[in-house]
């Protein structure tokens, strides 16, 4: 079987997203990669549900750490009867895609994958051991087909970026920027890429800065308040950033401070493109509720404190771009404009062999 996390960063292989193993999911911890290098080690599905909220992993990490929950939540399960396994892998399956609540509706999508799984082995009579097995293997097949899918997102985004171009992000895109970064090396397109910090975590300055060094890249991380000015000095051809939701009515939400660098690629005349699948849980924007975090993180700098005793802070996890400033939402289907996102799920696959929402049954 192709792996297709094969010449990505040490952040993009899958043992070191989320892995199951033994009656336990390992979960490298992101909020402080790259200074430590250090796994959150899970022992049921719940604490896997709170890492999740409490950020230990973010971007696409969430999605297998999900799949790889359900599997440890079998493990769980293992010496109940049939229907106390189903019953138990349900409530599993909500507390794991409810973790944090602007992406309730993606998160399901995994969730119920891993039910049917479950389903499927308990109507062929198999239990315990071969539940577990068969929830890991979907696990894998999942964050192996998602990466597989971005290779083809990737090509359609590398065609918007010239030779010796410079892009730039925000926040962590994971696998779109592995997979994008992979698709230059494979033109020969040494391209450049300027990261915003993305406080309060940074993930910008310690995750995307870290894959693109990682993958011998020419990267460069300036603070949160930089980018418009940033963009005409180093003449930047591209912003892009991946999604959280793409709603149907051509909205991007993603990490905060995505809406604010797309105003200033559209002043400049940059080309703003956002990575995903338009979602039809969210005909219309209206249906996104945008997490609250714990606004005590924003008056913190990885650790330390920054603000008198007293002062406020506000922590909304994600901002709302609208259409009218997104250049096109790059698919693994092509580049669609935000206000015609019907159209992906109209287009028929160009490869049959390249669809990759097909996923293995219980053996």
């Amino acid at each position: 079987m192709i792996r297709y996390d094969e010449g990505m960063g040490f952040l993009l292989k899958f043992e070191n997203v989320a892995w199951y193993e033994d009656g336990k999911v390992r979960i490298l911890d992101r909020r402080i990669y790259p200074i430590e290098i250090k796994f959150v080690t899970c022992t049921t599905h719940n604490e896997v549900a709170q890492a999740i909220a409490d950020m230990v992993t973010q971007s696409g990490g969430p999605y297998t750490a999900a799949a790889m929950g359900m599997a440890l939540a079998a493990y769980e399960a293992m010496k109940k009867g049939e229907s106390d396994v189903l019953s138990y892998m349900e409530k599993a399956a909500y507390t794991l895609s409810h973790a944090r609540p602007t992406t309730v509706e993606k998160m399901k999508q995994v969730t119920e994958g891993s039910m049917k799984v479950v389903r499927e082995c308990l109507q062929a009579g198999q239990s315990g051991q071969s539940i577990v097995d068969a929830l890991f293997d979907y696990a894998f097949m999942r964050i192996n087909n998602n990466y597989k899918k971005h290779f083809l997102i990737a090509k359609h985004l590398a065609d918007k970026i010239p030779q010796g171009g410079t892009i730039m992000t925000q926040c962590f895109g994971e696998t779109i920027i592995g997979t994008l970064l992979r698709e230059c090396q494979n033109r020969g397109n040494a391209i450049k890429m300027i990261c915003p910090e993305t406080r309060p975590y940074f993930q910008g300055a310690r995750l995307t800065a870290s894959v693109a060094c990682d993958m011998g890249f020419d990267v460069t991380v300036i603070s949160d308040n930089m980018p418009a000015y940033a963009m005409k000095e180093k003449k930047v051809d591209v912003f892009t950033s991946a999604a959280d939701v793409i709603t149907m009515d051509g909205y991007v939400v993603n990490k905060v401070g995505t809406f604010q660098i797309a105003l200033a690629a559209s002043y400049w005349g940059i080309p703003y493109f956002a990575t995903g699948t338009p979602n039809p849980a969210h005909p219309l924007i209206d249906t996104v509720k945008i997490e609250q975090r714990d606004a005590a993180l924003v008056m913190d700098s990885l650790g330390t404190k920054t603000t008198m005793d007293g002062v406020k802070g506000y922590y909304p996890a994600f901002d709302i771009t609208p259409p009218k400033l997104c250049d096109g939402i790059v698919t693994d289907k092509g580049i669609f404009a935000p206000m015609n996102l019907k159209a992906y799920f109209e287009k028929n696959e160009i490869n049959r062999h390249e669809d990759i929402d097909i996923m293995p049954i219980c053996p």
